[in-house]
C-alpha cells in the first residue's frame, strides 16, 4: 500500500511518453552506450565479468558469477516476451559465454547475429523498458531515503519529470547508474545512483542543469572511493561528458 501511495506522487507526464519520444530517447541512449552501432548492442567491456547488451547495455552474468551490479538483461527479455516479441529460448538462462574472450570469439556466429538482430529491431520497446524502470524508481527511492531527504528527492524527481529534457535525464541516469537503493552498489558506504544525485541537487533554478552538475559530483565521488584495481578514473571523462548532456 505504501509503495502504491508513493507511486501516485509521480507526475502524469512521466507516464505518457509518445512513440516518437520513446524513439528519440532510445536512439540517444543507444548513442550514449553503444555509439549508435549494431555491433555495440552486443558488448563485453574489458575488466568486467558480464556482457552488456542492448541500447542500455543491460547486464547479463554468466553462470556462477554474482557481481555487485543489478542484472537487468533477463528482465528485458521477459519484458520483450510480455510485449509480443518472440525471443530465442537460449536467452532464458544465464549468459552462455563464460568469459569476455569466449564472447568475442563468437562475435560473428549465428547465435550472436540472432541476438544483435533482436536488439536492433526492438529499440522502442527497450526505450519503454527504460521508462518503466524510471517510473518504478521513485517509490523505491523514497522508501530507502532518510526521512529528512524524502521530500527533496520527490520534489526534484517531479521537477525533472515535468520537462522532456528532465525526463530523458531521469531515464538515462537510472539505466546508467541505477536507482541508488542497492546496498551492494556502494563504495565506503556511499552510492552513486539516482537517489544520491536527487538528494545532492539544489531545489531551485534549472532542474536539468542542477541534475547535470550533481551527477558529475556524485560520479567524481564514486571514482575517488573506488578500489584502485578497478581503474575507474579512466571512465570518468566519458561519464562526465554524458551527464553534461543533460543540461544541453
Amino acid at each position: 500500500m505504501r509503495s502504491l501511495i508513493l507511486a501516485l506522487l509521480l507526475p502524469a507526464a512521466a507516464f505518457a511518453l509518445s512513440d516518437a519520444e520513446l524513439d528519440r530517447i532510445g536512439l540517444r541512449v543507444w548513442q550514449n552506450e553503444c555509439g549508435g552501432t549494431r555491433e555495440g548492442l552486443t558488448s563485453w567491456n574489458a575488466g568486467e565479468n558480464f556482457a552488456s547488451l542492448g541500447i542500455g547495455h543491460f547486464i547479463w552474468y554468466p553462470k556462477g558469477v554474482d557481481g555487485p551490479f543489478e542484472e537487468s538483461f533477463p528482465k528485458l527479455v521477459r519484458f520483450l516476451g510480455a510485449n509480443g516479441v518472440k525471443t530465442p529460448t537460449w536467452l532464458d538462462g544465464d549468459c552462455p559465454w563464460p568469459t569476455r574472450a569466449a564472447f568475442q570469439a563468437d562475435a560473428q556466429n549465428t547465435r550472436m547475429k540472432e541476438l544483435r538482430e533482436l536488439l536492433a529491431s526492438t529499440i522502442r520497446l527497450q526505450s519503454r523498458f527504460l521508462a518503466e524502470r524510471m517510473r518504478a524508481a521513485l517509490p523505491k527511492m523514497l522508501a530507502e531515503a532518510p526521512s529528512s531527504e524524502r521530500e527533496k528527492v520527490r520534489a526534484n524527481f517531479n521537477r525533472l519529470a515535468e520537462t522532456g529534457a528532465g525526463t530523458y535525464a531521469l531515464i538515462d541516469y537510472v539505466n546508467f547508474k541505477g536507482e541508488g537503493t542497492n546496498p551492494k552498489e556502494r563504495y565506503h558506504g556511499e552510492g552513486w545512483g539516482l537517489l544520491q544525485v536527487l538528494a545532492a541537487m539544489p531545489s531551485d533554478g534549472s532542474a536539468s542543469a542542477e541534475f547535470s552538475r550533481a551527477a558529475a559530483a556524485v560520479l567524481e565521488r564514486r571514482v575517488k572511493n573506488s578500489p584502485p584495481e578497478r581503474g575507474e578514473a579512466r571512465w570518468l571523462p566519458g561519464w562526465k561528458s554524458r551527464v553534461r548532456g543533460y543540461a544541453e
